[in-house]
């Protein structure tokens, strides 16, 4: 067969295939069988309490439910592998135990048909643990075949489009997202412990503040205005420390209108915490406790292996200004500079682009990006920030051109972003003056003036620290995960048909 002929006959196979599929989904609704109908399935056991409670369900009856994955026929009695949250399991299918109609309706069955199978625990010869089925029962047709052995999803493309097979077809991916799952639980534990409220806020709103990012748009048809989708949770959180709530989080989606990358999706998952009374020194500390216990929990050891690279997490996170790792790794030292001009005269020796709208703190910025990121390997907090970058960030008492920040570095990537954040209304206005100004000239990225925040302010906000959590590149860490997609159930795709 050649390479042109090759497509069509298997273009033609699969349709023959999902015609039998269909056919035998008519013979049985014709038989007054029809799976579709069957409402529930009492369920009382999964695959691995089956499997880890052998010794106290040896020869006692069960009820499982599951797809079949693989089926063996071998005469009168036969074999099939079920597979539910937690794995697979087999079953003993015999004709003298389930009655002759029921075993040629078995092996009718195609792989990928959801099964329901009551029957008792035993093992076999090979010491597999196994449930002989005294009933079984056609749960739900499957229509389309999985893909060929069932594990053959390796498109990544069609595993992105196609979650739900890739969850089928992939045990590692269920893997993940079980992981996932036990992250955010341990989060929501241990900020519980410590006293914090977990709260929500809007996703659409008319200012999107807190965070440089492009906002989505769009048009709130009942009152008639133009509204945006959140950036970040920022603003409206701080508003609840200002009405004396004093530890909140929340956990939720966010949505920047920016491009697609492995570390980049434009719909993800953002939390942020604010505690008043503390500064960022306070967020530095709880933070290094949360990665460390979730790393023990979620990974059962505080080192940790990311895309072949060990990190310790158990160590004391290294604490580094921005001007000091500027200057290690660029050799230029920020703190010498003293105007814009000198600092463009740097970015210009070190081939550093930059706007002519930038001041010596958005330079210092740029270098950071393109000398220090890549280095940042183990666990290190970045500090002290330029006030250029950081319009809700609380100045450095003993230096005002830098704020009170840090970003947390792992493997090159930021993972956290915490202030000690400005409560000052009057220097407040005056930073989103500054923004205001940004946005005039054509940035995007830049904030506006809150007057409403503006005015939570003026009713007077604590001293308080606050931080933002990338939950998905957390996630990514802890699952050792290469890009945020395989994090993500459903991430973003351009459409099949563009």
């Amino acid at each position: 067969m050649n390479e042109e002929t090759r497509p069509a006959a298997a273009e033609q196979e699969l349709s023959e295939i999902l015609q039998i599929r269909r056919d035998k989904l008519a013979a049985l609704q014709e038989a007054g069988k029809d799976p579709f109908r069957i409402t529930k399935f009492d369920v009382t056991h999964h695959s691995g309490e089956v499997i880890a409670d052998f010794a106290a369900l040896e020869g006692k009856d069960v009820s499982v439910a599951g797809r079949m994955m693989v089926k063996r026929v071998m005469g009168k009695a036969s074999f099939c592998k079920l597979q539910d949250r937690e794995g697979l399991l087999q079953c003993y299918v015999a004709r003298d135990s389930i009655g002759e109609e029921a075993y040629a309706a078995f092996k009718k069955l195609d792989i990928g048909d959801i099964v329901g199978v009551r029957g008792f625990v035993f093992q076999t010869k090979t010491g597999e643990t196994t449930v002989h089925a005294t009933e079984l029962t056609l749960l739900s047709k499957s229509l389309k075949p999985l893909p060929e052995k069932f594990h053959g999803l390796t498109d990544v493309d069609a595993r992105y489009r196609q979650r739900y097979v890739d969850l089928i077809a992939n045990p590692e991916v269920r893997d993940t997202f079980i992981k996932r799952s036990l992250i955010l639980s341990e989060i929501r534990r241990f900020l519980d412990a410590r006293g914090f409220m977990e709260v929500e806020t809007p996703m659409l709103v008319s200012n999107a503040g807190g965070a440089a990012a492009r906002p989505f748009e769009t048009h709130y048809n009942a009152l008639d205005v133009d509204v945006k989708l959140r950036i970040s949770l920022e603003l409206y959180l701080k508003r609840l420390i200002v009405g004396g709530l004093e530890r909140v989080y929340e956990i939720g989606r966010v949505f920047r209108n920016e491009g697609i990358d492995t570390r980049h999706n434009p719909e993800f998952t953002l939390m942020e915490l604010y505690q008043a009374y503390t500064d960022y020194n306070g967020m530095m500390d709880l933070t290094e406790e949360l990665f460390r216990h979730l790393a023990q929990v979620v990974c059962g050891s505080t080192t940790i292996s990311y895309q072949g690279t060990e990190i310790d997490l158990g160590r004391p996170f290294e604490r580094l200004s921005m001007t000091e790792a500027v200057k290690r790794y660029s050799g230029v030292d920020f703190d010498a500079i003293a105007s814009d001009d000198e600092a463009k005269a740097a970015a210009r020796e070190k081939g550093v682009e930059y706007a002519e709208r930038h001041k010596r703190g958005d330079i210092l910025n740029l270098f950071f990006d393109a000398f220090v990121e890549e280095h940042l390997i183990q666990p290190v907090f970045i500090t002290d920030h330029p006030i250029e970058i950081s319009p809700l960030t609380k100045k450095k008492p003993d230096d005002p051109a830098k704020v009170e920040r840090f970003e947390l570095f792992i493997y090159g990537r930021e993972m956290c972003n915490a202030y000690s954040e400005l409560n000052d209304p009057i220097d407040q206005r005056a930073r989103f003056a500054a923004q205001d100004a940004l946005a005039a000239a054509g940035d995007a990225e830049a904030n506006h003036t809150d007057e409403d925040f503006l005015n939570a302010l003026e009713i007077g906000m604590p001293p308080t620290g606050g931080i933002g959590y990338g939950i998905d590149r957390l996630v990514m860490l802890l699952t050792d995960s290469a890009s945020i997609r395989d994090v993500l159930l459903f991430p973003t795709m351009k459409p099949e048909n563009n």
